[in-house]
């Protein structure tokens, strides 16, 4: 596999150029300092709906096995599709291929669609079986998708829990609180160092909560626009990988994703460094991709991708040593597989045990919260009864 640097106008363009020099063209990416490092800051706001895009595949596929030409297949789902952002872009492939263009360079002319489709599909052009490419990634879609689904179930009680959490705490400091603050002031009574000291809190925050809630909103919305630099982003991913308990799970999760994509790219013939690339962009964290460039170069060099994925310091050892079983045994595809599988496994697994420690951390605090909040406030109370009595 070889790189080359030229000038063109279009992707399709540099495309036509190679292609004419007797070149099989995989991917064309845009050079350094070009406009293509602009491109993550603004590809957050182009997005699909994965699970509506595999409704289309499984009926894409269904009727490529009927043996309805391609472009009669998209003429009949392109303006049948109920989401209306998918169905712009299965429009706009439709009219690319209508002008002669291939399938795989009209989905990637989107910019929107996961690089790992894209590539099976240029596959299933050159090798003639489109149908089985289309079967493979509905297969692995399905999975990904379930896998995804799983982790975000596991993580809807707690985010509820939080917020209840910060719900009442809110309503306790800026609205009880300053109402007690009113009562002991009426009375002149002598309060307690903790009972100032909350009532001090609450009043700045019944005054400040306006201001406190538009910085929060400012400082949500700068994160999000500092967090799209290729150098945050890969800041926020070190973060993410050294945080207690979930930054090994995190490692997990993404080492599975990597793992069943490069195995799906590999059985539908894929050369490695090509899917490496693929599998690399499929990925959301930035540290990760760059990690996986620098396997893919040693890979280039003739070194094994055990090996060149073990100098990355951030694959588990276990993922390592299956993979080198795989390169061994030549069913690298069928042990990336099982690594994916295990680390699915082994990332719902701890998930659901570190959940089963937080919530209850969660209700402990809550609960030591309220008690301070009422120990506080009822304590002046019960002083000044003592004192009458």
């Amino acid at each position: 596999m070889h790189q080359q640097v030229a000038n063109a106008a279009s992707e399709q363009e540099a495309r036509e150029h190679f292609s004419q020099q007797g070149f099989l063209v995989y991917s064309v990416r845009p050079r350094a300092g070009g406009i293509g490092r602009l491109a993550p800051a603004f590809s957050s706001r182009r997005k699909i709906n994965l699970g509506k895009f595999l409704i289309f595949n499984q009926q894409f596929v269904t009727l490529v096995r009927a043996g309805l030409p391609i472009l009669k297949g998209l003429d009949l789902l392109a303006d049948r599709l109920t989401d209306p952002k998918l169905a712009k872009y299965i429009q706009a492939v439709r009219a690319d291929v209508r002008n002669g263009v291939l399938l795989s360079e009209a989905f990637r002319n989107q910019g929107v669609f996961p690089a790992i489709y894209v590539t099976s599909i240029m596959a299933g052009e050159k090798s003639g079986s489109l149908a089985e490419v289309l079967d493979r990634f509905i297969a692995y879609q399905k999975l990904s998708l379930s896998v995804k689904k799983k982790v975000l179930v596991s993580l809807i009680y707690p985010a509820l829990l939080l917020t209840l959490v910060f719900g009442l705490v809110v309503f306790l400091i800026t609205y009880v609180v300053p109402n007690f603050a009113q009562l002991y002031s009426s009375m002149q009574a002598k309060l307690p160092q903790m009972t100032l000291i909350l009532i001090a809190v609450g009043t700045t925050a019944r005054n400040y909560i306006l201001a406190a809630f538009l910085a929060l909103v400012a400082a949500v919305f700068g994160f999000r626009l500092w967090s799209r630099g290729e150098s945050a982003r890969a800041k926020i991913d070190r973060v993410k990988m050294h945080t207690p308990v979930l930054g090994e799970i995190w490692i997990k999760y993404q080492v599975a994703q990597f793992s069943r994509v490069l195995s799906t790219l590999l059985v539908g013939g894929i050369p490695l460094l090509q899917a490496l690339d693929t599998a690399a962009q499929s990925l959301d964290t930035k540290l990760l991709q760059r990690a996986l460039e620098t396997a893919a170069r040693l890979v280039k060099e003739g070194q094994s991708l055990s090996a060149s994925l073990a100098t990355t310091k951030i694959f588990p050892g276990l993922s390592i040593d299956m993979i080198e079983v795989g390169e061994s045994t030549g069913a690298l595809p069928s042990m990336l597989a099982s690594v994916a599988e295990f680390y699915e496994d082994d990332v719902n697994t701890r998930m659901q045990a570190a959940l089963s420690l937080i919530e209850p951390l969660i209700m402990m605090c809550m609960g030591v919260f309220v008690a301070f909040v009422l120990v506080a406030l009822y304590l002046p109370i019960f002083s000044l009864a003592d004192t009458l009595g």
